[in-house]
């Protein structure tokens, strides 16, 4: 986990990293110990007011498809750097017309031990027709679960910033280590 001082570098090396005009607005930097997902707004195409529903969607896919091809260089040098100096893969995506698209994103695999009742709840999932996996139930899952508790996430993962700048001031901390502690680990 990372503080919120080392998500805003984080987020302002992105921001003075990436071309002026690749987004109208970086709207959104999110990490976690393998992936940055990087996303930012593009323009919407040009439509009549009274636009069909089919050509509107048509018009955003396109739109979306077309940013994603005629920025690939440019993002995949960004990547590139950011990878190296974060040590996290960088994935893409992009808002238009209020719609959220990621073109890339990490898939971790996450090894756990379940006992009976909870893979019970899993092959529930996938008998009903919600997943087709266990994997895809667990994911399935820890969504609804996101949903449902993001204010409470919320402040636990600021207790846990408090945590580590408390535990980077005390009696064990060498000298020098409570200013490290407000880098991310992997800083050069």
């Amino acid at each position: 986990m990372i503080t919120t001082e080392q998500r805003e570098k984080l987020r302002g090396w992105f921001a003075g990293r990436l071309p002026d005009d690749l987004f109208e607005e970086l709207t959104e930097i999110t990490v976690d110990r393998e992936e940055i997902t990087v996303i930012g707004r593009i323009p919407e195409p040009r439509l009549a007011a009274d636009a069909p529903d089919a050509e509107r969607t048509a018009a955003l896919e396109s739109r979306v498809q077309e940013f994603r091809e005629r920025t690939r260089e440019d993002r995949m040098a960004v990547a590139r750097e950011a990878e190296h100096r974060f040590r996290r893969k960088v994935s893409w995506g992009v808002e238009c017309g209020g719609r959220q698209t990621l073109f890339t994103h990490v898939a971790a695999p996450v090894m756990t031990r379940l006992r009976q009742p909870e893979r019970q709840v899993l092959d529930t999932l996938i008998a009903g027709g919600v997943a087709r996996s266990r994997s895809d139930a667990l994911a399935w899952c820890v969504r609804l679960v996101q949903r449902h508790t993001d204010d409470w996430l919320a402040e636990l993962r600021d207790s846990l910033e408090h945590v580590q700048r408390v535990r980077a001031q005390g009696p064990d901390a060498e000298p020098g280590q409570a200013d490290h502690a407000e880098h991310t680990d992997d800083e050069e």
